[in-house]
């Protein structure tokens, strides 16, 4: 029996295996080192989320920003000046708008728009006061 043709296909397979762990390795190799490059990545990431959050909680807190429009600063002026909780009619007034249906609705939406913002707080049904007076009053000792 001659066995140098299943030699020869052994030796053809050996030489497709060695081949292929070749590649392997050398694909392994450069996945090593992109997960190298992604974790340095991660680190540097992790360390910009510490040192962003440590000069975060040092800055003052600032207040959310005002939708743009001509009647917000307005309208925190009159709650500023005021001495109690004002009513929709109230803001109005002070903005020298006329009582008309239009404008007691349009002023009725820039409210619930800042007290979503949580600038503003109703304090009771329709009566509303800045967040910082509300909480103001719940702080004082008798």
């Amino acid at each position: 029996m001659n066995i140098e043709p299943l030699l020869d296909a052994l030796g053809l397979q050996e030489d497709a295996a060695r081949a292929l762990a070749d590649d392997l390795r050398t694909q392994i190799e450069e996945l090593h080192g992109r997960l190298r490059e992604a974790e340095t990545r991660l680190e540097h990431l992790s360390t910009t989320r510490k040192t962003v959050t440590a000069l975060a909680d040092r800055l003052p807190a600032t207040p959310p920003d005002l939708p743009e429009h001509p009647d917000y600063p307005r309208i925190l002026a009159a709650f500023n000046d005021a001495t109690s909780p004002l009513r929709t009619r109230d803001v109005c007034e002070a903005l020298d708008h006329e009582l008309l249906p239009k404008n007691i609705e349009g002023t009725r939406a820039k409210l619930k728009r800042l007290v979503k913002l949580g600038i503003l707080t109703e304090v009771d049904t329709g009566s509303l006061t800045r967040k910082q007076q509300a909480s103001g009053h719940h702080d004082r000792q008798p």
